[in-house]
């Protein structure tokens, strides 16, 4: 799968060849049995989209990589068109772009896997943490597992996303009963039976308190493993924004009384 992929996109060889020792002897438990799908959200990440399925492709785990295009319209398409016959990557393209939330809702879909990965396609989070997210479900210790950018590394987020996401996780919690230092964190790894129980309503960032509490309420088993972030800016193209914190309050207190 790998050098399927360095074969057919252009300059990701030289971009991401120096790195990829470190992603294919990444520590994992993975039992062979066990099939990990890795669903990657895309909207317009020309810039980092190759390198972050090189990233994931090179991990040493039985894995499908399931990525989903949410209508970009700055050349991702073009790049990704490239993967979609490659065997263990499943390419869906979205003819309307509709958010976050509802391109998971159609991965999970199609996700096949006994354990199933969030990834974000901007390299904010680093697939190198992927195998640390699959131990406490390998080992049966818990049916979710979050990880968290504030669990023991120094916080990198600007002060208003951290005290928005830490207003969001009191109150989160206050609602699950959970213990979570990070609701909001893009890696989010859950047992596929888990999550097949829930439909997911919320297309945008909303999907992430709504997932949380949905489990939550069906008493699946949490664990918090400790992550690196790497954020970055709006002129970057980071897309979240006030009024997805806005709704993430209403859809704390809506999915935490019921579906």
């Amino acid at each position: 799968m790998l050098q399927e992929i360095m074969s057919r996109i252009e300059g990701v060889e030289e971009l991401v060849a120096s790195e990829l020792n470190t992603y294919r002897n990444a520590s994992a438990e993975q039992e062979q049995a066990c099939l990990t799908t890795i669903v990657i959200p895309v909207y317009n990440e020309i810039d980092t989209v190759a390198r972050v399925v090189s990233r994931v492709a090179a991990l040493p785990i039985d894995k499908e990589i399931l990525i989903v295009d949410d209508c970009s319209t700055d050349g991702t398409v073009e790049i990704l068109k490239k993967l979609e016959d490659v065997e263990g990557i499943k390419l869906i393209l979205k003819s309307e772009n509709e958010g976050k939330g509802a391109a998971l809702r159609t991965g999970f879909d199609h996700a096949k896997g006994d354990i199933v990965v969030i990834q974000d396609a901007d390299l904010e989070y680093d697939p190198l943490e992927i195998p640390s997210l699959l131990g406490p479900i390998l080992r049966d210790e818990a049916d979710v597992v979050y990880g968290s950018r504030f669990l023991q590394h120094a916080d990198s987020t600007s002060r208003v996303h951290r005290w928005g996401n830490g207003l969001l996780t009191k109150l989160s919690n206050l609602f699950s009963g959970l213990k979570l230092t990070d609701m909001e964190t893009c890696y989010k790894a859950f047992r596929g039976d888990a999550l097949n129980s829930l439909e997911v309503m919320q297309n945008r960032f909303g999907v992430e308190p709504e997932l949380t509490a949905k489990l939550a309420r069906r008493g699946y088993r949490f664990k918090e493993v400790p992550i690196s972030y790497n954020p970055r800016s709006y002129a970057e193209g980071k897309k979240i924004g006030f009024k997805d914190l806005f709704k993430a309050f209403w859809c704390i207190g809506r999915y935490g009384i019921s579906d």
